[in-house]
């Protein structure tokens, strides 16, 4: 059954970094796709500050968000697609300071967008990260085979997770702004 909640879909992430730049190289094939009126896509690197006033200016808040990422992280390999939910609460008061410092020198960063988003807290309980395993950095402005490969089942996983309830056909992982700093082991 189709969700009918007002959603975001938003895409994070430095151009011309090869895979790290999924969200925006993909942009534009999420905007073509058919979306219902009570979904919204936007792409999400004008920084946390200006995000959080945007969210403090609507006039119908956001029940469901759904960023589109591609964030390094240890025991993946390039092009596996991971969902995570984000469970709030906030890391000490020196990384906050940290994330804002990021955020006012034009960092994008997920991580700081999660933390600031939370200290002003604007996130509805419904926020998920599709996150896509990039593998190490490197410049450029294409995706490898490895991740043109997945394009498919990147949009048909958004887009299952913006009109359905997520977690129904996948594994849910969770973050939380007071151990996101911290590195773990699955």
């Amino acid at each position: 059954m189709e969700s009918n909640k007002r959603t975001l879909i938003g895409t994070v992430g430095y151009q011309m970094l090869g895979n790290h730049s999924v969200g925006p190289v993909l942009l534009p094939n999420i905007m073509e796709m058919d979306w219902p009126e009570n979904v919204v896509v936007e792409e999400m690197n004008w920084g946390p500050i200006a995000i959080v006033q945007y969210f403090q200016t609507l006039e119908i808040p956001f029940e469901r968000i759904v960023f589109l990422v591609a964030i390094e992280r240890p025991y993946r390999k390039i092009g596996d697609i991971t969902l995570f939910q984000w469970k709030g609460e906030l890391p000490s008061e020196t990384q906050i300071q940290a994330c804002i410092g990021d955020a006012a020198t034009g960092v994008i960063s997920v991580e700081n967008l999660l933390v600031i988003g939370e200290f002003f807290k604007i996130w509805p309980k419904e926020l998920y990260l599709l996150d896509v395993e990039p593998g190490p950095e490197a410049a450029g402005e294409f995706l490898t085979s490895e991740i043109q490969e997945r394009v498919p089942k990147i949009l048909i996983e958004l887009k299952n997770i913006s009109l359905q309830e997520p977690g129904k056909n996948t594994d849910i992982c969770y973050l939380r702004g007071d151990t996101l700093f911290i590195e773990q082991e699955p």
